[in-house]
Formats: C-alpha cells, sequence, structure tokens
C-alpha cells in the first residue's frame, strides 16, 4: 500500500526522547527493462574521437504532474558514424503509473528535443508551484513551462549558453522570491569540429581523444530572474564571472555557511573547483582556495566530474563529496564551520575503493534506512580504448560502487549488495528518489550508448523513513531521542541531473518522530512532534 501524505499546519516546540539504530543490508536490483524505461542514450560515435562523445547524459526524477509519484525525465544525445548523424536521440519523458513502472509520455507531455542534449535541471522559474524543466544541450539550452495540465510548452528565448553546456541549478540567490539559474559552460567548439575529430592524444600506447586541456574552456552563466519566468543575464554583476573559463561540470547550490542564504560550489575538470559565498543579496565572491574545497590533500586540481552534498558526520552542516578521474581518488571535504573545509577522503575510507574507477554521479544518502548516509557512485571510462589498455588495467564499461556508511567511515559492500551492482557499463548521470512508493531510495542511472539503469531498493531488514515535502525550506531536522538527523535542501548536484527535492530520513528502528523542525530562508520556522514514522509529511508554509 502506498504511504499516504499528510497536510500539516505546524506549530510549537518541543521536547524530545531516545531510540538506537541498528544496521541493514544493502541490495539492488536492476528493473529498468520491466519498468519500461528502455530507450538508448547516445553520445556520438564507437570509438569517440571528440571530447563531446565522453560525456554522456542526465536525467531528472520529478512529478511533474502532481499526483505524488516521480516521473522520469531522460536526456539524449546523437548518434554519429564517421562525420555524419545517423541519429538525433530524442530525449524522453516517462510517467510513473504509481507502482514503480512507466509510459512513455513524451509526445503528449511536449518535451520531445531531438537536440543533443547533455543535462537537466528542475525549477518553478515562473513561481507557479508547478516544476519546470531546463534542459542544457551542445548548442541551445531548452526552457520548457510546466502548464499544470500534464503538459509543457517550450520557451522561445530563454536562458542558455550557445555551446557544450553542462550542469544547472535553479534557486532564489537573491532572496526575492523566484527563483534564478546557473548555467555551467565545458568547451567552447563546433559541430564541424566534433564531426571531423581526430584522436590525438597519446594514452596507453594508443591515440584517443584530445582534451580538456588542449580546447578552449567555456564560461558558466548566470542569469537573474526579474519576474514571471523572465530573466536577464547578471553574470558580473552577481561576482559569478568564470575567470578560468575551468571546463565545469556539476554545480549545486546550498547553504554551506548556515546564514540561510545558498551558496554555489561548480565542480570542474582538471583544475579547481569554484565555491562562491553568497553574501545574503545575490552577489557572490568566489572563496574555493581559501576555503579548503578546491584542491585535494596535496594541493592538486582533479578532475571533478560529479557532487554530492550532504551531513555525512552527523555534525549539522554539509559535507561534500567530489568524484573524479580514474587512477585518483573521489575526495570528500569535510565542514569544519566558519566556511573552512579540510580532505578526510582517507579518514572516512573512500580513497581505495574510488581510487581505479571513473567516476560520475554519485549520492550521500541513507539508502539501508539505518540512520547513517551512505554513497554511491556511478562509473565508467571515457576511452573505449580502455579495453585494450595492458599497463594499468581499466575497462571502458565498469561496475559502479556502493559504499555502507556508519557514521565515521564507508565501507564498500559493492560485491555484496545485489544484481543492480553486477551491472557493467559506461555510466554517467545518476538521480535518487523513492520511484516505488515504498519509503527507501531507488537509484536511476544513464548509461553511454545504452538504455537506463534503474536500481530498486530491496535493502533487507530496511528501518522506518520519514519523507518532507517543504518546498523552498532551506533546511528539516529530525529528532528521536538523543539522534538527530539534518537533511539540507540540495539544489542541482550528481552530475548534469536532478533527483527527487523533498527531505529523506533513514530513521533505524525508530517508530516515532519525536520532533521535526523546518528552517526557511526568510527565517521562519515550523515544529510538530510526535508523528509517526514510515510516511510523507506535506507541509506548506
Amino acid at each position: 500500500m502506498r504511504p499516504v501524505p499528510l497536510l500539516l499546519t505546524i506549530l510549537g516546540i518541543l521536547p524530545a526522547t531516545g531510540s538506537p539504530v541498528r544496521a541493514a543490508e544493502l541490495y539492488f536490483v536492476d528493473v529498468a527493462a520491466e519498468s519500461g524505461v528502455d530507450a538508448v542514450t547516445w553520445c556520438g560515435r564507437e570509438e569517440k574521437p571528440h571530447l563531446l562523445e565522453s560525456g554522456g547524459t542526465g536525467l531528472a526524477l520529478f512529478d511533474y504532474d502532481g499526483d505524488g509519484d516521480l516521473d522520469l525525465y531522460l536526456v539524449n544525445g546523437w548518434r554519429l558514424a564517421g562525420a555524419k548523424v545517423v541519429e538525433r536521440g530524442r530525449n524522453v519523458l516517462y510517467r510513473n503509473r504509481g507502482d514503480g513502472t512507466f509510459d512513455d509520455v513524451t509526445e503528449r507531455a511536449g518535451v520531445g528535443d531531438d537536440g543533443w542534449g547533455t543535462g537537466a535541471a528542475v525549477g518553478d522559474f515562473d513561481g507557479d508551484s508547478v516544476p519546470d524543466l531546463l534542459v542544457t544541450n551542445f548548442g541551445a539550452d531548452v526552457t520548457y513551462h510546466n502548464n499544470g495540465d500534464g503538459t509543457f510548452r517550450r520557451v522561445e528565448g530563454g536562458p542558455s549558453i550557445d555551446g557544450w553546456s553542462t550542469g544547472a541549478a535553479s534557486f532564489d540567490a537573491d532572496g526575492d522570491g523566484d527563483e534564478d539559474l546557473f548555467i555551467a559552460g565545458y568547451v567552447d567548439c563546433t559541430l564541424e569540429e566534433v564531426l571531423h575529430a581526430e584522436p590525438t592524444l597519446d594514452w596507453e600506447g594508443m591515440k584517443v581523444m584530445l582534451g580538456p586541456f588542449g580546447l578552449e574552456g567555456l564560461a558558466n552563466r548566470y542569469f537573474e530572474n526579474t519576474g514571471g519566468g523572465r530573466f536577464e543575464e547578471a553574470t558580473a554583476r552577481a561576482g559569478l564571472t568564470d575567470v578560468g573559463l575551468y571546463y565545469t561540470f556539476t554545480v549545486a547550490a546550498l547553504d554551506l555557511d548556515g546564514d540561510r542564504d545558498l551558496d554555489l560550489y561548480a565542480t570542474n575538470d582538471s583544475n579547481p573547483n569554484y565555491l562562491y559565498q553568497n553574501d545574503g543579496h545575490g552577489h557572490f565572491q568566489e572563496v574555493g582556495l581559501w576555503s579548503g574545497a578546491a584542491l585535494d590533500e596535496a594541493g592538486n586540481g582533479q578532475a571533478g566530474m560529479g557532487l554530492a552534498a550532504a551531513d555525512a558526520d552527523a555534525d549539522g552542516d554539509v559535507d561534500l563529496l567530489v568524484t573524479n578521474f580514474y587512477r585518483d581518488v573521489s575526495t570528500f571535504y569535510r565542514n569544519l564551520g566558519d566556511f573552512v573545509f579540510e580532505d578526510a577522503t582517507r579518514p572516512v575510507g573512500l580513497d581505495a575503493p574510488s581510487y581505479m574507477p571513473l567516476s560520475w554521479g554519485t549520492v550521500l544518502a541513507d539508502l539501508d534506512l539505518d540512520g547513517d548516509l551512505d554513497v554511491f557512485i556511478a562509473n565508467g571510462h571515457i576511452y573505449p580504448q580502455a579495453d585494450r589498455a595492458t599497463k594499468v588495467p581499466t575497462r571502458f564499461k565498469q561496475a559502479n560502487l556502493l559504499l555502507a556508511g556508519d557514521g565515521e567511515r564507508f565501507t564498500d559492500v559493492s560485491a555484496e549488495a545485489g544484481p543492480g551492482l553486477a551491472v557493467l557499463e559506461s555510466s554517467r548521470g545518476l538521480a535518487v528518489g523513492d520511484v516505488d512508493g515504498d519509503g527507501d531510495l531507488d537509484l536511476a542511472i544513464t548509461n553511454v550508448d545504452a538504455a537506463p539503469t534503474l536500481l530498486r531498493n530491496d535493502s533487507r531488514t530496511p528501518g522506518a523513513w520519514l519523507i518532507v515535502d517543504a518546498p523552498a525550506a532551506l533546511r528539516a531536522v529530525v529528532e528521536v531521542g538523543k539522534r538527530r538527523w539534518v537533511d539540507h535542501r540540495v539544489i542541482g548536484g550528481s552530475y548534469v541531473s536532478a533527483g527527487d527535492p523533498r527531505f529523506h530520513f533513514g530513521l533505524g528502528p525508530a517508530s516515532r518522530v519525536d520532533r521535526l523542525s523546518l528552517l526557511w530562508p526568510d527565517g521562519r520556522e515550523r515544529h510538530v512532534r510526535g508523528l509517526a514514522v514510515d510516511r510523507v509529511v506535506v507541509v506548506r508554509r
């Protein structure tokens, strides 16, 4: 039986009591084919002579039709042969039937764009309380206005980077109540350059695609919402000029310093990452190097691909996990407060398991409902020639990575986590959400030149859970006895993808929530006590 959402008016500040948590066993099954999610996502030619053909595509999990179920939007690229376009892949919208299976409603909804897609972002661009959609492309980006009746209207002249754009985040940067938009640029190239590219980089005794060094970077851009879904380019005015043209892949908006405005973090390929601190009025200062979140512990720039952000160490603030190239670790930045971070990759156990894979989309979430956050990382090489590598054995198609958390360290449990972790593809985008309505988190993953992977969470002996639907709230706090969980609003992240925006809590064996607290950017709070577990709580401010 599907849990019934509760519409609550919440008042009061109340005390808490105690309850321990226990561990659960992680187990995932790939149900993409049986769920009806079967569209192949193309990315150029089989041999991948141009860097554009390495990036793959993203996806979004969001409730576009307001029926309480997460629907799936899949971004597609093009298939090439030689210097010819063989197929312009169509983006696909899958409507959730309510049981975790899907119908293709692309044509009816009006979102079947066939541009060379890269990523997806979801937001309420026009303030009508229904989710709109942005698709980043190689070429002009596309904005879709949600009509609220299961259909979309393509917006002409919407915010765009006319080039190879990647990640995006829709967030209220200036505190005026509407959502502004940041779009990341990666490489400045033309279709002719892509079609006639030749592999020129020496790697493992073979010629492979060039980049990103040697290619011109494409500048990130910021667009201020002037009301009613209209945008004005305001990159320089907001302090968000991409001074280094650092090949940005993924962006996320989140409150990293606890001052109730949204800061911005951007992962950069082969360069220091950007961290922009918001002054509360929509003006940003880049503080990545000063903060410690731009480089690894040795002072090196890495190949920032994907990003996860959550309170991994249960101290109340947001930590960062950045995925990187193969033969390099995915880096865990522990938030020390006051906008200072430390590279804690080795102490939390992420160094060894993340060193060999080439990693992309990622998530920090409680996947087994035991009360501690786990890590999932989507992996896949960029060089098809990797299958012939001999000096350092690697493969183009790679297994994804699952690490169980105990609150202090992460342990690789991929080999024991079910047939879903045995899937071998060159994976890219990752979105997380409760697809089948049973309270635990499922995972949707895009693969290069293959159909997606949809991992149903069948983890054994699961604990209790609570999902909190509170639009625009910055933070949700759940208290059970002496245990306190904090979930922060994170807009964007993973890799060019968008997951379920609701707050999700795994609660272990708890039978009741003592107190739920919510905080909005204007300082208003809502509190409720005595909530039953295993349900969706809907809070409208």
